[in-house]
C-alpha cells in the first residue's frame, strides 16, 4: 500500500507566493570534521546529506562546497578570531542559494526534515559546526560592473576555482548600516579593481529557530555582523599576498568594525576524497 504523501498539497503551495530568480538569502555553513573522521564526513555530506539535507529542499536553488587545506588554513587571520577558535577550524565550508522571500517557508521545512534525518540515523555527529547561520542578502559588487559575466544567482553553478569568506563585526547595530555602506561604495570596488575575484556578496545574519537542532548553536552577531564571500577566478594560494592581505587593517582605520576571520577555499571535487589527506 502506497503511504499517503498528500502530494495535491505540492500542487496548491506551487501556485501561490514568490518563485522569482533572485538571490534572496543563504545558508553559509563552515564544519570542523573530528580527527580521524574526516573521510567519514565527506563522504556522508556529500552522498547523503547535500542532497537529503539541502538540495532536495524546496526554495534552495543552488549550492556549493569549499575545502580548506592545511595551506590555506594557515593564510587565514586574524589569529584571535570570534568566529572560528582556532582560526584554523572549518576546514569545510557549504553555501547554498535559497529564493527571495522564501525564507519562512524553507525555515519550517528544514527544522521537520533535519528533525526526520536525525530519527532516521542519517546525520553524523562527529563534527563540529563553527560558522553556521542563514542569512539575508543584502548587497552584490561586481569588479566589472556586472554587465558582462555571471551574476550573483550563477555564482555557486560557474566554475570559480576560489572563495574568500570574509566575516566583519561592526562596533554596534548602529554602525552596520555605515560599515555596509562603506564596503558597497569604497573598500568593495577598490579592492576588487584589478582583484582575481570577479564578484562579492554580502549578507547580514538571521538568528536560528529555538527548535534547530542541538549541535547547532545559535548564531552571534545578528544585528551587527555582515558576511561576505569573494569569488575567485584564481586559486587563492598564489594571490594572497598581494590581494587578500590588510583587509582587517582597512576596516579598522574606519572605526566602523573590526574583520574576525578573512578565510580562503577551493572548490571540493564532488564523487571524490580529493583533499581529505590534506586537512591536517
Amino acid at each position: 500500500m502506497t503511504q499517503d504523501t498528500h502530494s495535491e498539497t505540492y500542487a496548491e503551495l506551487a501556485s501561490v507566493g514568490p518563485y522569482g530568480a533572485d538571490l534572496g538569502h543563504a545558508l553559509i555553513t563552515m564544519v570542523e570534521p573530528h580527527p580521524g573522521h574526516e573521510r567519514a564526513y565527506n563522504r556522508w555530506y556529500e552522498d547523503d546529506h547535500f542532497i537529503a539535507g539541502a538540495m532536495a529542499m524546496p526554495w534552495i536553488f543552488a549550492g556549493r562546497r569549499w575545502v580548506a587545506t592545511r595551506e590555506l588554513q594557515l593564510l587565514r587571520y586574524p589569529e584571535k578570531s570570534a568566529v572560528a577558535q582556532p582560526v584554523t577550524a572549518g576546514c569545510y565550508i557549504t553555501v547554498y542559494w535559497l529564493t527571495a522571500g522564501r525564507y519562512d517557508e524553507h525555515m519550517k521545512w528544514t527544522v521537520a526534515i533535519n528533525k526526520r534525518l536525525n530519527r532516521d540515523g542519517r546525520v553524523h555527529h562527529d563534527r563540529t559546526h563553527v560558522f553556521t547561520a542563514f542569512q539575508d542578502h543584502v548587497a552584490t559588487v561586481h569588479r566589472d560592473g556586472g554587465d558582462e559575466g555571471p551574476r550573483d544567482i550563477h555564482a555557486l553553478d560557474h566554475p570559480y576555482t576560489g572563495l574568500v569568506v570574509e566575516v566583519v563585526d561592526a562596533q554596534s547595530a548602529h554602525d552596520r548600516p555605515a560599515l555596509l555602506n562603506w564596503l558597497r561604495t569604497d573598500h568593495l570596488p577598490r579592492r576588487l579593481h584589478g582583484s582575481p575575484a570577479a564578484m562579492v556578496t554580502v549578507f547580514e545574519p538571521t538568528p536560528l529557530p529555538l527548535d534547530r537542532m542541538s549541535y547547532v548553536k545559535q548564531v552571534e552577531g545578528v544585528g551587527t555582523r555582515l558576511t561576505l564571500l569573494w569569488f575567485l577566478q584564481r586559486d587563492p594560494r598564489p594571490v594572497w599576498q598581494d590581494h587578500f592581505t590588510g583587509m582587517d587593517q582597512e576596516v579598522a582605520r574606519t572605526g566602523l568594525g573590526r574583520v574576525e576571520l578573512v578565510a580562503p577555499f577551493i572548490p571540493t571535487v564532488p564523487g571524490t576524497d580529493r583533499y581529505v589527506d590534506e586537512l591536517r
